[in-house]
Formats: C-alpha cells, structure tokens, sequence
C-alpha cells in the first residue's frame, strides 16, 4: 500500500486519523465561533468544507461506525463491502469529484416495512439511503451543525446533540413548580 494511501476498515488511521479529526474539529469551533460572535453573518464558502477531504473522512467514519452501516441502501452496497472492494480512498475520491464538480446527485432510498411499536401488528416505512446519500448528509452535518447550534438558546434541548432526555427540565418546568 502507498505511504500516502489510507488503509481500509477498521485498520488504525494513526497520526492521520488525529490530524484528520482535528482538522475538522478546528473548522467546527471556528464556525461556531464566528456564528455565534456575528448572528447576521454570512458564509460563503461553505460548500468547499463539505466536499473537504478530511470532512469526508469524518463523516465516513460516522456512517461506518453506525449500526445501519451494515444495511445496504438500493445501490447494494454496505459499508464493509464498499471497504472490501472498492476501497475507502476511492470511495470517498468519487463522492468527493461528483460533490464538487455537480454530477452529485442522491439515489432513491431502498424502502422497507417494519413493525410499529407496541405490538399493533401495524408497520411503517423505513427509507435506507445509500452509503454515498449517508456519507454527504454527514459531511453536510458536520459543516452546518456549528451554525445552527450557535443560534439556539442555552435552555433549548429539542433534537440537540449531546443533550439527554432527562436534562430537559431546567426552567420552564422550574417556573411552572413555584
């Protein structure tokens, strides 16, 4: 393998690895900062952050790490099939080009029935995107998810991460007791 070739799988990326995270990592703060520094900001250039190498390699890393990595989406591929045969590097190279030239474009999901809660013998749709749609709306998470955050107020826990259920009930339901 080349020196300059990452390695497939689980394999340990190593210094790579940590330059990789903290190099996405660092553009993260520096959004966020500036996000919350200027409310009326505008970012121009964030398109370029997506289709980064190192976002890409993050946002692999997720998707891999994701129980549905193992769920193929209509194009049949998982995301241990996709490192057995066609290799990481060569993946993320080809989202990358079509991301940045245009030709991007998402593939219907693979659509499955599954049983709803509660044992009512009902059953709901479930979308499964491809691993490329997985690997995008990562990279596409890991660029926005800074801006956005910047907005919200300290005592809005709704859909956030890093935010548990139970964390929840700080001051609206204080005011509510007294």
């Amino acid at each position: 393998m080349p020196k300059d070739a990452l390695p497939n799988g689980s394999a340990s990326l190593g210094p790579v690895r940590e330059d990789v995270f903290g190099r996405v990592s660092g553009m993260q703060t520096k959004l966020h900062r500036w996000a919350a520094a200027d409310a009326g900001r505008r970012f121009d250039d964030l398109f370029n952050l997506v289709h980064d190498p190192a976002t890409l390699i993050v946002a692999f890393e997720r998707v891999a790490g994701n129980t549905g990595a193992r769920t193929a989406g209509s194009d049949g591929l998982t995301v241990a099939r996709i490192e057995r045969e066609i290799g990481v590097p060569a993946f993320l190279d080809g989202i990358r080009s079509a991301v940045k030239d245009g030709s991007f474009r998402p593939q219907p999901v693979r659509e499955r029935k599954i049983p709803k809660p509660g044992g009512s013998g009902k059953v709901r749709k479930l979308g499964i995107p491809t691993v490329a749609d997985r690997v995008v709306q990562a990279a596409l998470k890991l660029v926005l998810e800074p801006i956005f955050e910047a907005d919200f107020e300290p005592v809005s826990f709704g859909f956030r991460p890093n935010t548990p259920a139970g964390d929840r009930d700080h001051g609206s339901m204080r005011a509510c007791r007294a």
